[in-house]
């Protein structure tokens, strides 16, 4: 628990679990998506690690597919199953994994798509998305920074397309199972002017810091044509018509030198060459 103050503390105590099959962690404050989640991971001593989401029901075999994938390959360090949407949009897909543009914007494959098997082939994938991803435990430590797995510095938001992008320059593969089903109640999406301010806050300041960390030269050069337009126009609608997001400018820029550092120790740990990588680039 995150410090939640809405009577989640009260009900958890009540739970009867024997306390060698489950653990309640409760922290005195809101640390953040990205910090809760590694308390878990640090004190979690199993193979695997299943970062689950509120908001999320898991098909009752979703585990058991999903380890049977990470079982076909050592160098598989993570997996997405076929998350579909919920309730009065039973039949849609959420999400079947995350897609990386030539721009270094990033959708959720498939999402507000209406089921109909176009999604039934298991295949590799740019990454997983954080609402109920599953990664092998070896892979974690071997990327993880200054004992972390996610960055701290992100709180919330793109957390997960970061570690994501970490785990690929470092050489595991990610996979995506369509027989590992769950079922996603996220948030609508909304156009920028309605979504809230925090949103806004930390997409824009982690979608820079997350580039900081993992791009790549050779290939930043070869797509500055799809970079650059969308960077201007990005800065220039925040500078001129979103006053409320110009703090996170000035946190992106106390961030960017631990950023810088954390970069550093992500490229001696690079082990694909970026032809590898660059085909993940739509």
């Amino acid at each position: 628990d995150n410090g939640s103050t809405d009577g989640t503390i009260e009900i958890l105590k009540n739970f009867q679990i024997p306390i060698s099959n489950f653990q309640l962690i409760f922290n005195k404050k809101n640390l953040g998506l990205a910090a809760g989640h590694n308390i878990g991971i640090r004190k979690s001593k199993g193979e695997f690690i299943l970062c689950l989401n509120h908001d999320v029901i898991l098909d009752k075999d979703f585990i058991q597919k999903a380890v049977g994938i990470f079982k076909k390959d050592a160098k598989i360090g993570a997996v997405q199953g076929k998350l579909l949407k919920w309730e009065q949009e039973l039949g849609m897909i959420d999400t079947t994994g995350l897609m990386i543009f030539k721009n270094r914007r990033v959708v959720n494959c498939g999402q507000g798509e209406k089921d109909a098997g176009q999604y039934d082939k298991e295949e590799l994938i740019f990454g997983v998305d954080g609402a109920a991803p599953i990664y092998r435990k070896k892979a974690l430590e071997d990327i993880k920074i200054d004992n972390e797995y996610f960055d701290e510095d992100f709180f919330v938001y793109k957390e997960d397309i970061d570690l994501s992008w970490r785990l690929r320059l470092a050489g595991w593969e990610i996979v995506y199972s369509p027989q590992a089903i769950a079922w996603h109640k996220r948030t609508s999406q909304k156009s920028r002017k309605e979504q809230p301010g925090y949103i806004k806050y930390y997409s824009f300041k982690n979608q820079h810091l997350m580039q900081i960390k993992n791009e790549l030269p050779s290939l930043l050069f070869w797509h500055l044509p799809w970079i650059l337009p969308r960077e201007i126009a990005t800065w220039l609608y925040i500078l001129f018509f979103e006053r409320k997001t110009w703090p996170a400018i000035k946190k992106l820029f106390r961030q960017t030198p631990n950023a810088w550092r954390k970069r550093k120790i992500i490229m001696e740990n690079k082990k694909i060459e970026t032809k590898k990588i660059k085909k993940w680039f739509q």
